[in-house]
């Protein structure tokens, strides 16, 4: 039944991966188009173009293809919810997935007949070994530092291609694979995996309908592919670390904000070690701290804007050359800080060894302390000084944003029941005391004349902002007649194809990439309206945004998207009401999706 449901439209690809690659595969034509050998789209820094996106990651693959006779199409679809993509043509089936139990970037393939293969980059060199009693292939491709494995699983039409990085012993990585697989054929191979999936997973809400549950089931994976489980090493600091989107989505990359939603969610669904792998990323991600200059020469740890998947900071948004600071970073982090130790009570988490001492002392002396150091007076109270906060603003249009604010004052109270599980009351006390100029400074600042604004400065674009429903959720207002003020001015944000957009968008030069982009219907806008439409007794709103966005996922292998289509163009084609943006989403999607329905599943 779900399959059949499934096959009716495909327009994502579908994505594999185990936290050390990915794996991209096209549903229509069940032709696999990438694999990368890492878990992110640029590995580091380029230091001949330092506002440049980077050093792009290896990609092997231009095409493996599963060829059909005939008239018949060869399609693709995930197994049981999970990240095991069955590919099919007629009677011949097959599998595409990479396994979590094997810590190298995997790719497993397997088909009824002869696969066709066009690799995307020059063949440089091809030799044979004999090991273990069998042997493989060593390939090595021009321009890449990485070499690939090629073993055969019993035959020629099920393989296990397998990165290796510069200086690794194909050798050993081959035994390391011979113990995982054991004697299992490629079809077991991959029952295998669903089976162990399964016990990885969680139970889902029960009063979930079946295309929910399906969509928790898929977001759950969806999370999982995108943590990094790549080993910290000399050079090399991005293990836990969580990317935006999956490929071929334009943001996987590791972003703060979003891998902080992602992290909240495998934190509340009850994900214990990837949540606490996701917080000691931030505290051992290295180097940071390159924008001290644009924070009053504050020395910090987590990133501004986001990382390569080293673990450098990249604090560009290098789509246009400029720097970003955004101040809701830290708080999110400190938000995400106190919510695991509230949920796990995990002391032990504290005294962990980071980049800049125990976790504690450098969430309070490199997180904590810049935030601090970055408030400005306002009316007696205090707010966050001018960024380019949640929506990217850039430097050289930065304000002073509510949002920024907001989540200074929601990560500051998390942090204080931190400090004091680590017996710090000197800092619990100068936290509470913060909090309480935060919250008057915020009240003067951005509520005006009984109404909410995104920023302190007037303006149309912000006057009303998608960023205020998240602020409202998460506590910050409480004022009932300023809420359901904030819910009704969303018409202002409503679109043609009947969800909402972020801000206003000001741009008016359509050759600039925000001109299209803010004009786009954006999910994350649409899960926060539902949260607080559900706060306010709006069960009925609440309940038909979400399933629609649920409805629409069920049509696209429970993949959620960045956005759907509001205003056709060549950046985001379509129809309106399409997916479009980075697909599949995960913090912002998957994350967004996962928490709405652990904060109450919508009424039917």
């Amino acid at each position: 039944m779900h399959f059949i449901r499934l096959l009716a439209w495909a327009a994502t690809n579908l994505v594999t991966g185990n936290g050390f690659g990915f794996a991209v595969v096209s549903p229509g034509t069940a032709t696999i188009t990438k694999f990368y050998a890492h878990p992110y789209s640029f590995s580091r820094p380029d230091p001949k173009n330092p506002l440049g996106e980077g050093i792009e990651t290896a990609n092997f693959v231009r095409s493996i293809r599963f060829p059909c006779r005939g008239a018949q199409r060869a399609s693709a679809v995930y197994e049981q919810d999970s990240h095991v993509i069955d590919v099919r043509c007629g009677d011949v089936t097959g599998a595409v997935f990479m396994p979590f139990g094997f810590a190298h970037a995997a790719l497993i393939v397997s088909w009824g007949e002869d696969l066709q293969v066009e690799w995307n980059h020059p063949l440089q060199s091809r030799r044979v070994v004999r090991a273990g009693g069998g042997q493989f292939e060593v390939l090595r491709f021009a321009g890449l530092e990485e070499s690939l494995v090629q073993i055969p699983l019993d035959s020629a039409r099920a393989w296990a291609l397998i990165s290796v990085d510069s200086g690794g012993d194909p050798a050993q990585v081959v035994d390391a694979f011979n113990v995982w697989r054991g004697q299992e054929a490629p079809r077991g191979l991959a029952a295998r995996e669903v089976a162990e999936l399964e016990r990885w997973r969680v139970a889902a809400p029960t009063r979930m309908s079946e295309s929910e549950r399906h969509l928790w089931r898929e977001s759950e994976v969806m999370l999982r592919m995108a943590q990094s489980r790549e080993p910290n090493q000399p050079g090399r600091y991005g293990n836990g670390l969580v990317v935006a989107s999956l490929p071929d989505g334009v943001w996987f990359t590791p972003w703060v904000r979003d891998m902080s939603w992602a992290a909240m969610a495998l934190t509340r669904m009850g994900h214990r070690a990837e949540a606490r792998a996701a917080l000691l990323a931030y505290f051992n991600a290295r180097p940071t701290g390159k924008m001290r200059a644009e924070v009053k020469g504050a020395d910090y740890q987590v990133s501004v804007v986001r990382y390569f998947g080293d673990g450098t900071e990249e604090p560009f948004f290098t789509m246009e050359g400029s720097p970003n600071i955004e101040f809701d970073d830290w708080g999110e982090v400190l938000w995400l800080l106190g919510a695991y130790m509230q949920t796990y009570h995990d002391t032990a988490l504290l005294s962990e060894p980071t980049a800049c001492g125990s976790l504690y002392q450098c969430a309070r002396d490199r997180v904590l302390a810049p935030l601090m150091a970055n408030m400005v007076e306002y009316n007696g109270g205090l707010i966050l000084d001018e960024d380019t906060s949640i929506w990217e603003e850039h430097q050289k249009d930065k304000k002073h944003f509510a949002f920024s604010t907001a989540m200074a004052i929601v990560g500051l109270k998390s942090l204080a029941g931190v400090a004091e599980l680590a017996g710090d009351e000197a800092t619990r006390r100068e936290i509470l005391d913060k909090v309480a100029l935060l919250e008057k400074g915020f009240a003067a600042a951005f509520i005006r004349g009984g109404t909410l604004h995104g920023t302190l400065e007037e303006g149309v674009k912000n006057d009303i902002d998608g960023a205020l429903l998240a602020i409202i959720h998460l506590g910050v207002v409480t004022d009932t007649a300023i809420v359901r003020s904030t819910v009704e001015r969303m018409k202002l944000l409503e679109v043609a194809s009947g969800g909402y957009r972020r801000v206003r968008s000001n741009y008016t030069d359509p050759a600039i990439f925000e001109y299209w982009y803010e004009r786009q219907e954006f999910l994350f806008v649409d899960f926060s309206l539902a949260e607080v439409d559900r706060q306010l007794g709006r069960d009925a709103e609440a309940a038909a945004l979400i399933k629609r966005i649920v409805d629409k996922a069920a049509a696209d292998h429970d993949i959620i998207p960045e956005m759907y289509v509001a205003l056709p163009c060549k950046l985001f084609p379509g129809k309106i009401g399409d997916p479009t943006g980075a697909k599949p989403m995960v913090g912002y999607g998957a994350g967004a999706y996962i928490l709405d329905a652990l904060d109450g599943v919508t009424p039917r």
